[in-house]
């Protein structure tokens, strides 16, 4: 992925909004990092939360760039979902039901999907699934970035209903602040987290 610059990942998704669902720990770094690389970002969280709170003070308003989670993954063509695994699961039934066919659904890891016969997080047929994990903590993404030094980060596609899941997948690698992008499988995510290296 060396050759896929920040200037070909704006244009691979100028046309896209990308939802991050969940501002609590690869949330904000992320949402961060695409909107100052020039990405179309909104965020999904639950009212009232602490979480909607620091969105606010990051600068995401309310009925513009920030709404409840179901409302954000409705206006979405890219839905990033970043909730706690608890949290995937609960809300999952809800979120399908805002999914439209040819939306691409972004993992930070390979958990849910994986294990599905647990979870029950089984993506429609009619959608991208893809992923993209980065080798830090949320904070990591969002310093690294800053200081110009981006993150490794591994990618993989699961699901590729529209053709260019692949291509949408790197473009998000790279305007999520990855430096270097590895491919893997939902299956070596979901794996390698259960090992402790989650962020």
């Amino acid at each position: 992925a060396d050759e896929f610059s920040l200037e070909k990942a704006r244009e691979v998704l100028k046309d896209e909004t990308v939802a991050v669902l969940g501002y609590g720990v690869q949330g904000p770094g992320q949402a961060l990092n695409m909107r100052d690389n020039g990405i179309r970002v909104i965020v999904g969280q639950r009212e009232e939360s602490p979480s909607w709170q620091r969105a606010v003070d990051d600068g995401f308003v309310p009925g513009k760039t920030l709404f409840p989670i179901d409302e954000a993954a409705r206006k979405a063509t890219v839905v990033q979902y970043l909730l706690s695994d608890a949290g995937q699961v609960t809300l999952w039934p809800k979120v399908k039901q805002c999914l439209n066919e040819g939306d691409a659904l972004y993992f930070s890891h390979g958990f849910s999907v994986v294990f599905k016969d647990q979870t029950d997080v089984i993506p429609p047929e009619n959608v991208d699934v893809i992923l993209v994990a980065p080798k830090g903590s949320g904070r990591t993404v969002r310093t690294n970035f800053l200081d110009g030094s981006g993150i490794n980060s591994s990618f993989a596609v699961h699901q590729d209903f529209t053709g260019r899941a692949h291509e949408r997948t790197l473009a998000l690698g790279i305007a999520i602040g990855s430096g270097y992008l590895f491919p893997t499988t939902f299956q070596n995510e979901g794996f390698s987290d259960m090992t402790g290296e989650r962020g």
